[in-house]
């Protein structure tokens, strides 16, 4: 499958997952529901570490997660993004039909992605939460384990930007020890003060490099600045960081790209 054919494909599943989203439910607040003693299940990040089917069990691929909140279940199979409708009634998961990417990843196991998918798709499931590990079990007995995944650390982390887009150049690293922040804007290399307390960074005066690129960088590096010099909320889930800063600028990064 040529590349264009696999974003078209990735393209058009994506669109369908919002349409699931509306039609599930949840008998909870807020989106969040509870397994056994309290424990939330819903909201969170799970990394699939392994199914058992049919008395086999295979081991998950890196990337393979699910996440259970406000009516969906969405996640990735290892290569392939999925979608469905979920219920949460105590201690009993309910899945609708699975609907997926197409995609053909290199050195992904394929035959997992085959066995998960139809663990998942239009099943119920006992969950039992057992402190970060949740399990599920269907009535015949195949099981999913998964762990709760965990958020990247916000210093320390080389975050990627991808909004602006600055053709994944743009990069960011937070030092809480020196209280900076460091990296490249897309074109020009940067460096300023970072204050990191209750949710938000204080961001100081950039130092910057002095060099001139094409026009689409350097649009891209003026949307950058213009984080620097004022404070921004942030968030960090899992391996996705959001800055919002008081003049409306808007900037998403990845972890580790």
């Amino acid at each position: 499958m040529d590349r264009q054919k696999q974003r078209m494909t990735l393209t058009a599943a994506a669109m369908l997952v919002p349409l699931l989203a509306a039609c599930g439910s949840e008998k909870a607040d807020g989106g969040s529901a509870s397994v056994g003693a309290g424990k939330p299940v819903t909201g969170t990040r799970w990394t699939v570490d392994s199914v058992t089917a049919g008395g086999t069990t295979h081991q998950a691929p890196g990337g393979a997660h699910v996440t259970i909140d406000r009516g969906r279940a969405e996640g990735s199979f290892g290569c392939n993004n999925f979608g469905a409708e979920a219920t949460v009634d105590g201690d009993r998961i309910r899945l609708g039909k699975t609907m997926a990417t197409e995609m053909a990843c290199e050195n992904k196991p394929m035959a997992f992605e085959e066995t998960l998918s139809r663990t998942l798709s239009d099943q119920e499931f006992k969950a039992r939460v057992d402190g970060d590990r949740l399990t599920l079990t269907t009535e015949k007995g195949d099981t999913v384990r998964l762990t709760k995944a965990e958020d990247a650390p916000l210093a320390g982390t080389k975050w990627t930007v991808t909004t602006p887009r600055a053709d994944d150049r743009a990069h960011l690293t937070f030092d809480e020890k020196k209280g900076t922040v460091a990296g490249s804007l897309g074109c020009n290399k940067v460096n300023a003060k970072a204050t990191v307390r209750d949710g938000h960074i204080t961001l100081g005066p950039p130092a910057t490099t002095r060099m001139m690129c094409e026009d689409s960088l350097m649009a891209d590096e003026k949307k950058l600045l213009r984080l620097f010099d004022g404070t921004a909320k942030y968030r960090v889930d899992h391996q996705t960081l959001t800055l919002t800063s008081e003049n409306g600028t808007s900037v998403r990064a990845v972890a580790g790209r």
